[in-house]
């Protein structure tokens, strides 16, 4: 599964925020958890439904969302 894949844009999920594979974790509430300075490890501790990789593709999206690049293939 691609990195983008994993974010995922349902309207009848958190008012229709980009979150973690259909799952009510929205990315933004992820990036909460990296600027507190939690590791990607503590993270997945924390919250095991959270791979590695989901917290990878949070901060891949924020990328492209303040870069100006194109993700409409995303939702």
């Amino acid at each position: 599964m691609a990195l983008l894949e994993r974010i995922t844009i349902d309207t009848e999920i958190c008012h229709g925020k980009p979150c973690v594979r259909h799952m009510r974790w929205p990315v933004e509430a992820v990036l909460d958890l990296v600027s507190a300075g939690m590791s990607t490890a503590e993270i997945h501790a924390d919250h095991p439904e959270l791979e590695p990789e989901d917290v990878a593709a949070c901060l891949h999206y924020a990328r492209l969302v303040v870069s100006g690049e194109t993700i409409a293939h995303v939702a």
